[in-house]
């Protein structure tokens, strides 16, 4: 079973038809920037909200659609109803002028934090061990090795340290400027 993707504009019609919209990110990105008419349940929780159902459609969108085409089979057997996905995600829809929801206030998504902090740490590595010791390329390695482990296994280490800092804990509720 895979799903059928839709245009915005196919999407646009059919939300006005009564389809629901449902975003599978990860709420640390939701609560950053979302279409305000999507309900957010992520792809990790998604058995806890089976089935999905009801006499309209659903349709499904990510960021840029990779996650959604990537687990189609997944969403279309988690609804009881006809599924969708959004061609092109989140970006597709601002990329046409439709409105989102933003919150500043909301932390950068983990991934991307870990993706900052590692690339910093492996050129800090690099830079170190050219210019001070050999020594530091180790701490190149160990962000390298760490980062293998987290692609094989699917649990990362520096996710779940970021995850604790004070800046990612959830912010209190802000107005919502819609862009």
């Amino acid at each position: 079973m895979t799903l059928k993707t839709v245009s915005i504009e196919e999407a646009k019609r059919m939300i006005a038809d009564g389809a629901r919209l449902v975003d599978v990110r990860e709420a640390d990105e939701a609560a950053r920037e979302r279409i305000g008419l999507a309900k957010n349940i992520p792809l990790s929780g998604l058995g806890d909200t089976l089935p999905l159902g009801g006499d309209n459609a659903i349709i499904f969108h990510c960021k840029a659609g990779n996650r959604t085409s990537a687990n189609a089979s997944r969403l279309a057997s988690a609804s009881t109803c006809e599924a969708y996905a959004l061609e092109g995600g989140i970006e597709a829809w601002k990329a046409a002028g439709l409105p989102v929801v933003t919150d500043r206030s909301q932390p950068i998504e983990i991934m991307r934090q870990v993706q900052i902090l590692a690339g910093s740490l492996v050129l800090l590595g690099v830079i170190l061990g050219t210019w001070v010791h050999p020594g530091f390329y180790g701490l190149s390695a160990f962000i390298g090795a760490g980062l293998t482990f987290a692609g094989t296994t699917g649990w990362c280490g520096m996710a779940k340290v970021l995850a604790l800092l004070p800046w990612n804990r959830p912010q209190t509720a802000m107005p919502l400027k819609a862009s």
